[in-house]
């Protein structure tokens, strides 16, 4: 063998042996790879909020078959009157044995414990089961949040969704259409979200489930205390002091479950992505401040994951597709992550590991992510719908790394939007529809809805998976609405006057 040969074939290997290394997470727990098949929201439970049902366990049971180091559920909310899009899973009100066994089938799929098409016996795996825990906030819309017709969502501060930055008019109509005005919580309030918090890390710990996350990123409840521009509160709860808020939760959900239970967080990174200024050395204020609660969370020694993410409903980096025109060179937040793990690092060495999520969509961003210490554990979100063997995959392709590196392990979908709307009145219509990046990130979230529906539909069935990547922006939005009869009366009653009154204000707008 040429001596250059030997050396590319040891490089491969060392960077296999990095992304399927086992680590410990700090609570003594093992995970046995760096790969997390991280949340995503999923759209399958029940119309206004509900338990897991078949179409999670057959979807779950895909993913469990694959070796995973962690898979984390899609968001349970802890409340049922703050859903975010209404078919959002819900914590049972009780944590009897009846009221959690659809979560425990669900922790048992991830664990490879269910029965699944063309097997006649389970097949455990090692794969660490982390379930989401949940508030929406004032990110919780009007008809389908759970709550009456316009009643107000609670939230840190009075202050509507949209009132950042400078929202063009299309903007700021969908999110008072969509979005109350939110009413201040009170201490009462705030004493119920750290209950509930605490009741969902003990629900999932008696059904199972190994860890939970709490999910302070993406504009949610927790993200908004830790905001100035949702949270202008003086009190103990002050966006300055915000982080004890969440200490509060953390340590009462530590008090209340085993020593070895997983306990993450997803933090936000900024309000969202600057691409232009991601190159740049030095961290902007908005991440500093980030990196500043990300040390403080180190310091409490009862954390074992940071996932570093970003963006908000006002700000929907998160939801949107990546841009098609240039290849990507490193995660979205890898310059942060970087920075945070040489924080974290220099500390000692029980501190929480990171996580870090974001275009992560080819082996060669794998695994210069590690290579360059930019994050100690891989979050893979998009990428493990229409990839869920990915693991699997990744093996094979890292045998031959010069051919697969830049090579993404399933095409991302290019949404085209159908003819018509390039002709009047449909084109008005959309001139001002392109305007509102929550729309036009909504329509890739609903092609990944219908594709995990497909995916939970071929483990049902046995078929073979293939995403429908011929299905059209607006073919997947009228798809992840329309496909169950049990809640057609409902979406008919709250989800078309949305429709017809934005069409119509549109109409005006011209």
């Amino acid at each position: 063998m040429h001596p250059s040969e030997s050396s590319a074939t040891t490089k491969e290997n060392n960077e296999e042996s990095a992304i399927f290394q086992p680590i410990s997470l700090p609570c003594g727990r093992v995970v046995q790879n760096r790969l997390v098949k991280v949340a995503m929201y999923e759209h399958l439970a029940t119309l206004l909020g509900g338990a897991p049902n078949a179409h999670h366990i057959h979807l779950y049971s895909e993913w469990a078959k694959h070796d995973w180091g962690i898979v984390i559920t899609g968001n349970v909310q802890i409340s049922a009157e703050h859903l975010t899009l209404g078919r959002d899973l819900v914590l049972p009100k009780s944590s009897s044995d009846v009221d959690i066994q659809s979560f425990r089938e669900l922790a048992d799929s991830i664990h490879g414990l269910r029965n699944v098409v063309g097997r006649t016996v389970p097949v455990p795996n090692r794969t660490l089961a982390i379930m989401q825990l949940n508030h929406a906030g004032r990110q919780s819309s009007n008809f389908i949040g759970g709550r009456r017709l316009f009643q107000a969502p609670l939230a840190p501060s009075a202050i509507p969704l949209g009132t950042s930055g400078n929202p063009s008019f299309a903007t700021r109509m969908l999110h008072s259409l969509l979005f109350q005005t939110p009413n201040e919580m009170t201490e009462s309030d705030i004493e119920e979200v750290v209950e509930g918090f605490t009741r969902g890390a003990v629900v999932a710990q008696k059904a199972g489930f190994d860890g939970v996350q709490l999910h302070a990123a993406h504009g949610y409840l927790l993200s908004q205390f830790l905001s100035k521009k949702a949270n202008i509160r003086t009190d103990k709860y002050s966006a300055d002091l915000a982080i004890k808020f969440v200490h509060r939760i953390v340590k009462q959900i530590r008090e209340s479950t085993e020593s070895n239970f997983v306990v993450s967080i997803k933090l936000n990174a900024a309000d969202y992505i600057n691409r232009e200024s991601s190159q740049a050395d030095s961290l902007t204020e908005a991440e500093q401040v980030a990196l500043q609660h990300l040390i403080t969370i180190a310091d409490w020694g009862l954390v074992d994951i940071v996932e570093i993410s970003g963006g908000d409903y006002e700000k929907p980096d998160f939801m949107s597709s990546a841009d098609h025109s240039k290849p990507a060179r490193q995660a979205f937040f890898a310059r942060f992550s970087q920075q945070a793990l040489k924080t974290l690092h220099s500390r000692g060495n029980s501190v929480p590991l990171i996580l870090l999520t974001g275009g992560l969509k080819t082996p060669g961003l794998l695994q210069s992510a590690l290579a360059c210490k930019h994050a100690d554990l891989l979050g893979i979100g998009r990428g493990s719908v229409v990839c869920p063997e990915l693991p699997s995959v990744l093996r094979e392709h890292l045998q031959s790394s010069h051919r697969w590196d830049h090579i993404p392990f399933n095409p991302e979908p290019r949404l085209q939007m159908p003819w018509i709307i390039l002709y009047p009145p449909f084109s008005w219509v959309w001139n001002v529809v392109n305007q509102i990046k929550l729309i036009g990130a909504g329509v890739t979230l609903a092609w990944y809805v219908v594709t995990m529906r497909q995916l939970a539909h071929c483990g049902a069935s046995g078929a073979k998976f293939k995403p429908y990547y011929h299905t059209g922006g607006l073919q997947s939005i009228f798809r992840m609405w329309v496909w169950r009869v049990d809640g057609m009366k409902t979406i008919l009653y709250r989800i078309l006057p949305i429709l017809v009154v934005f069409v119509l204000a549109a109409s005006l707008y011209r």
